[in-house]
Order: C-alpha cells, then sequence, then structure tokens
C-alpha cells in the first residue's frame, strides 16, 4: 500500500471514530437534555401522543386527557378549572407543567419507577401504555365552601385531617383556568401565559403553599404562649397589660390594637391576653423567653423544615440572631417572621391532635389503569411539636378565643370551635392582612384550618381577622364537619 492510499485510510478511519463517538455522544449523553428541550417538537409529540392519567377528587376526574384528531394526539381538559388549579396545575405544551402535573408527573405518564412491573406487564401483553390516576386528597365540598367564602379576596385557604394530615382543601385567589394553558393551539396558549403573568394579583402563585410568605401577626402567638407553657415560664397570669410595652433597648413602643390597655389593672393572664390577642403581653412575654427559646419551638411546629406534598413548600422561618426589640416584635408574628397558610393550619393541627405535628399529604393514592393501587398515603409524624397537657392548656385557650374574644364570628350552632385571630401589618400605608386559624369539634378534633385575607381584603384599613378571616374559617369548617 502506497503512502497516499495509507493517509486515505487513516483519515477515513478517524472521521468514522469521529463520527461514531458524535453519535454515541448525541445519543447517550445529550438524550435528556435534547428530549427535555421545550423546542424539541418530536418529544412534545411523543409525550402528548401518549395516554396520560386523570387528577381526581371524590371519584370526580378533575384533570383528564381525552384522544383528539391532531399531532398531539391526546387533549388535556380541566373541570372546574379555576376552582382546583391550585392543586393540579397546568399541562401545556409551550409553559410545560406546574402543580401535580408537573411534581406526579412520572405517575401521570406511567414512566415512574413504582411502575415498572406494570410497563412490562404491558408490553408483555402487547398493551398500549397508560399512565397511572392520582387521587387526591381533597374534599370537594370542603373545597367549594373554601373558595365561596374566600371569594373575590386574594388570599389562601387551607383545610387539614386533623387524625391524618391529608389536606381537605387548598384554595388560592385570584386563579386561572388551567384549559386556556392546555389548549394546542401554541399561540393561544403562550399568550395566555404572557397575560396572567403580567395580571395583578399573581394568579399562577399557589398563596397556600408557595410565592411570597406572609407576616402572621397574632397568630404567631400560639407558638409564643406554647413556648412558654413548655418551657415552665413563670408568672403567667400576670402578664404586661398596660397600653403599651416599650421595646427594650428603643424609645419605640407596642401598643394594643384599638390604642388601649388590655386590663384596668395593668397585669393579665396568659389565658385573657390570647383570648382579646394583648400585644404587650406577648411582646414582654418575648423578651422574657428569648429568641432561641421562640426559635427552637417554631421548629418544632414545622418552621425551617423542608416539605413536598408532593409540590414543594416554601419554607416558613423564624429569623437568626435577634435583638431585644426584634425578639419583641417576633412574639407577636411581625418583623422577619414568614409564614404559609399550610404553616398556620399545621399549627393548628398540631394543637388539635394532642401535640403531634404530621406531614401534610395531598395524593391519597395512585392506581394504574387496571386499578391497582401502587401507592398509597400512610400517616406520617414528624415529631411533637408540644406535649398534650401542653396542646389542651392551648386548646381552651383557643376556645375562650371564639367563646368570647377576638374571634367570635368563627362560632357555628351546636359546635365548639377552638381558634386565634391574626391582623399582620404588611407594609408602610398598606392594609393588614387578616388572619384566622382554627379547628373543630375542640373537645374531639378533626378539622384544621387556615385563612388568610391579603390587605383586609375588600374592608381595607378596617379589616381585622376577627371581622374578616373568621368567618370565611367557619364556613370551611362547617362544610367539612359535614
Amino acid at each position: 500500500m502506497n503512502a497516499p492510499i495509507r493517509k486515505l485510510a487513516v483519515a477515513s478511519l478517524v472521521l468514522f471514530m469521529a463520527l461514531l463517538l458524535a453519535v454515541t455522544y448525541i445519543q447517550v449523553v445529550q438524550a435528556p437534555t435534547l428530549n427535555a428541550d421545550p423546542r424539541n417538537r418530536r418529544t412534545l409529540y411523543q409525550e402528548f401522543n401518549s395516554h396520560r392519567g386523570p387528577i381526581i377528587v371524590d371519584g370526580t376526574n378533575v384533570a383528564y386527557s381525552q384522544e383528539v384528531d391532531d399531532d398531539y394526539g391526546y387533549q388535556r381538559f380541566y373541570s372546574d378549572g379555576a376552582l382546583y388549579a391550585p392543586v393540579t396545575g397546568f399541562y401545556s405544551v409551550v409553559v410545560g407543567r406546574a402543580g401535580l402535573e408537573r411534581y406526579s408527573n412520572n405517575l401521570l405518564n406511567g414512566s415512574s419507577d413504582s411502575l415498572w412491573f406494570n410497563r412490562l406487564q404491558t408490553v408483555l401483553m402487547g398493551k398500549t401504555p397508560q399512565g397511572s390516576s392520582v387521587e387526591t386528597t381533597l374534599d370537594a365540598s370542603v373545597q367549594e365552601a373554601a373558595a365561596k367564602a374566600l371569594g373575590e379576596n386574594r388570599g389562601a385557604a387551607v383545610a387539614i385531617d386533623i387524625a391524618t394530615g391529608n389536606i381537605l382543601a387548598m384554595v388560592t385567589s385570584p386563579s386561572y383556568d388551567p384549559n386556556d394553558l392546555a389548549t394546542h393551539d401554541r399561540a393561544a396558549a403562550a399568550n395566555r401565559y404572557q397575560e396572567l403573568l403580567d395580571a395583578d394579583g399573581d394568579p399562577l402563585i399557589n398563596r397556600a403553599i408557595a410565592g411570597d410568605t406572609y407576616p402572621p401577626g397574632s397568630v404567631f402567638k400560639l407558638i409564643t404562649a406554647a413556648t412558654a407553657l413548655e418551657t415552665g415560664q413563670q408568672g403567667l397570669d400576670e402578664l404586661d397589660g398596660t397600653d403599651a410595652y416599650r421595646l427594650p433597648q428603643s424609645s419605640s413602643t407596642v401598643g394594643n390594637f384599638g390604642g388601649g390597655a388590655c386590663s384596668p389593672s395593668g397585669s393579665i393572664s396568659l389565658l385573657d391576653a390570647l383570648r382579646i390577642s394583648c400585644n404587650t403581653a406577648f411582646a414582654s412575654l418575648g423578651n422574657q423567653l428569648g429568641d432561641a427559646a421562640l426559635r427552637a419551638q417554631a421548629d418544632r411546629f414545622g418552621f425551617d423544615t423542608a416539605l413536598s406534598i408532593p409540590m414543594p413548600v416554601t419554607e416558613s422561618r423564624f429569623p437568626d440572631d435577634l435583638d431585644a426589640p426584634q425578639t419583641a416584635l417576633a412574639a407577636i408574628g411581625q418583623g422577619s417572621v414568614r409564614v404559609t397558610p399550610l404553616q398556620v393550619a399545621m399549627i393548628s393541627a398540631a394543637i388539635g391532635g394532642g401535640g403531634m405535628l404530621l406531614q401534610p399529604q395531598l395524593v391519597k393514592q395512585v392506581r394504574t389503569a387496571d386499578l391497582t393501587v401502587v401507592e398509597r398515603a400512610e400517616r406520617h409524624e414528624l415529631g411533637q411539636a408540644v406535649s398534650a397537657e401542653t396542646a389542651q392548656e392551648l386548646t381552651d385557650m383557643m376556645i375562650e378565643v371564639v367563646k368570647s374574644g377576638t374571634g367570635t364570628r368563627a362560632q357555628l350552632s351546636g359546635v365548639t370551635v377552638a381558634g386565634k385571630t391574626g391582623t399582620a401589618e404588611s407594609g408602610t400605608g398598606k392594609a393588614p392582612h387578616a388572619w384566622f386559624t382554627g379547628f373543630a369539634p375542640a373537645e374531639n378534633p378533626r378539622i384544621a384550618v387556615a385563612v388568610v385575607v391579603e390587605n383586609g381584603g375588600s374592608a381595607g384599613s378596617e379589616a381585622t381577622g376577627g371581622t374578616v378571616a373568621a368567618p370565611i374559617a367557619a364556613a370551611i369548617l362547617k362544610a367539612g364537619l359535614k
């Protein structure tokens, strides 16, 4: 073989090897990235041309797929779309997925590792692969009652089954219709998505678990009271009931709602301080307890803990390294303390459940197309937030809040409700957020709720948790107890 032929053969071999390596790299290394690229129409057609399982509430498909005569094969539809959008999310050929459509995607499309045996059977039997159904823990009547009661107010509402941790309702307002994003008209879906991104009130945000977290205001006093009881704090019958508490190292003061004293004598018990939501009592108590004790108790209630339901939940936060003035403000739920409505519902659920904090759950079970259950939620204890004795003492105080304190508008005929109101400052020149959290029946707790109405809703600066949020919570509890 002469030199030119040898050189040509070597060059051909190098080119062949380069081609082989390039193909291997693309098919093995780059394949997942290319498949996930939203610009890859072939991947979209393949994914949307497969059967996708439904999302179910109380036996009804609230998200489901039907065969259609277009390039995608199946169209996703949503029943009562705006009602369940915070839970289902959307499944779109343009903007991808959100909610359970995203975080249970591998179950809905049948690709989950837990479904491998089902996939094998399907292949061996020559059947068309199908996704699994995801059955939620939601109670349709409670969800509907929560949405109706919250109405056009911006905010969120959550209801939890105290015995199991199952989420019975999760409503956020404003909402949106996922059908607008699920359309196969790519231009229409893209335009609607941009409209929702630009819309006032951020309708795509699930306020119950994500987005900007809220200052809790006086609902945080439950944690301050729990800290005092758990640590054996003395002098709980003689807290500061004056009209103003001067913050340490400061000329600023903390006053009470309405500007008056909480007690003619200038001192007040922990029970009455919680009943009428006395700021001076809890601010001074917070400094006596210290930020470390408050933080430890908040953490036992689930603060600074990563949760998924399976959607990720933004962590509620009790700030680090507070000085004395900041600690006083934190003790009444102001300053840098931030929460999600789900977290606030978990606090009430733990108190109603004898002090045990449970993992909240949104998916009850998963079934394959032949109705075989492949996953089932089980009660999962996160830890003892407070002792049973402390839980009972807090319950007794919360009963008084609703019986004769700030939460009387949460009362239900024939049912004892335990609760706590909150009116949280939300920024200079802005109306306060209105809160209510609680549970019922107080003697045998079944359902815990949390409601937040942003900036007082239609009541604006005149709003309080007792006047705005408490009636909403009562409507949710009433529906759940039926």
